[in-house]
């Protein structure tokens, strides 16, 4: 696992190293300082000069998020809108699409569960279908069935890069390469993946990404982001306008501010957009691949252990699996062995049924321990959670 970064010198900088062994990245990762620094930073300002100053005053760095985040993702600034959480970017992205009867969604059985109730709403409410892709022989989404699905009633292909329930890695550049060859719009949610490994729209070939900063990016609760191929943007009607996404023509009509904005809206925390601001220059610092590099490599470090335990097994999909990292013990339930984790200081949560609902509907899995290292953590810690693994599963 050697590469660049200086972990010992990440883990001073982050505050929660101290407290916790932390393996809930896929919940929310720790705030290194700089990033609590913009945060505060900007909070005290707006108590010292006011809000609406506090924001003029920063423009240059509130700005700079956009292009930060343009550079992290491989677009463009114009082609990024910030939000409060990925679910309300993702919806913005959603929602913004026309449906009639008829017409199909494709998605995997991976999908996230807010997405798959706003699919079946939509699917009540116009009358389109919902078609669930199959997974293939390793677990992931089946491209073959995919290409085989997809037909002239699709309007749109929605896929989770990584889901909330696992380690799998779906394999999207090459969902990304069949959308494009039928001219449908793809829809990526990588809430877990940007920030843990590289994400680059340009490979993939999506047309829509949804995603969070509280994550693997290490930002602050309170903040999302939605990129727009802009190429796509004549075709998409977003569902709500306000001040920021339109501009009143003087008289009675309007039109969409340009790019991916016109999904955005005027109100904001500005301090919640700088710390994301901060954390993204972190991750670009550090280089996605390295930092990809090392979680990858914690992941597996982990699952292999986790797997060579008595009693213990493990249930990541896919060819390729991620820094999350899902098991069970044979006789213990799930929530207590999370129990006896956290009371020994180690950070992780289990799988909800309802947040992943085919894949709960397939396997009949979940609940499941969920733990999920990320660059800063150590082998040592990874070693610790082990052990007290085994001892709540032999108990």
């Amino acid at each position: 696992m050697d590469t660049n970064m200086d972990i010992e010198a990440l883990r001073g900088e982050t505050p929660g190293c101290a407290n916790r062994l932390h393996l809930n990245n896929a919940g929310a990762g720790l705030l290194s300082r700089r990033t609590l620094s913009a945060v505060v930073g900007h909070l005290e300002l707006e108590a010292a000069i006011g809000g609406y100053e506090a924001a003029d005053r920063k423009r240059p760095e509130i700005d700079a998020v956009y292009a930060g985040l343009a550079r992290l993702l491989g677009g463009s600034p114009d082609e990024i809108a910030l939000f409060d959480n990925a679910t309300h970017a993702w919806n913005a992205a959603f929602y913004s699409l026309p449906f009639a009867p008829g017409d199909r969604i494709l998605t995997g059985r991976a999908e996230y569960g807010s997405n798959v109730l706003a699919y079946l709403q939509i699917a009540r409410r116009t009358g389109a279908e919902v078609v669930v892709v199959p997974n293939d022989e390793h677990g992931q989404l089946d491209t073959a069935e995919l290409a085989r699905l997809i037909d002239e009633r699709t309007r749109l292909v929605g896929v989770s890069h990584v889901p909330t329930s696992g380690g799998l890695v779906n394999p999207v550049a090459e969902v990304g390469r069949i959308t494009r060859a039928a001219g449908v719009p793809f829809l990526l949610d990588a809430t877990q993946s940007v920030g843990q490994f590289p994400v680059d729209v340009a490979e993939i070939g999506a047309d829509m990404v949804s995603g969070t900063g509280r994550k693997f990016l290490r930002g602050p609760r309170g903040t999302g982001f939605l990129w727009v191929r802009e190429a796509l943007l004549p075709a998409l009607e977003p569902n709500v306008v306000e001040i920021e996404s339109g501009v009143w023509d003087g008289a009675l009509g309007f039109s969409w501010a340009p790019g991916a904005r016109r999904f955005a809206t005027w109100e904001m925390s500005y301090a919640n957009v700088l710390g994301l601001g901060a954390a993204v220059d972190q991750a670009l610092s550090l280089g996605m691949p390295a930092v990809g590099e090392r979680a990858l490599a914690l992941g597996g470090y982990l699952r292999e252990r986790l797997s060579a335990l008595p009693g213990v097994t493990t249930y990541d999909l896919g060819r390729e699996r991620c820094a999350i990292v899902t098991a069970k013990a044979d006789s213990v339930a799930s929530e207590r062995i999370a129990e006896v984790l956290r009371a020994g200081g180690v950070n992780v949560t289990t799988t909800v049924p309802g947040h992943t609902q085919f894949d709960t509907v397939d396997r009949g899995v979940h609940p499941l321990v969920r733990l999920s290292p990320h660059y800063y953590n150590t082998e040592e810690e990874l070693d610790t959670a082990v052990r007290l693994f085994a001892t709540a599963a032999a108990a």
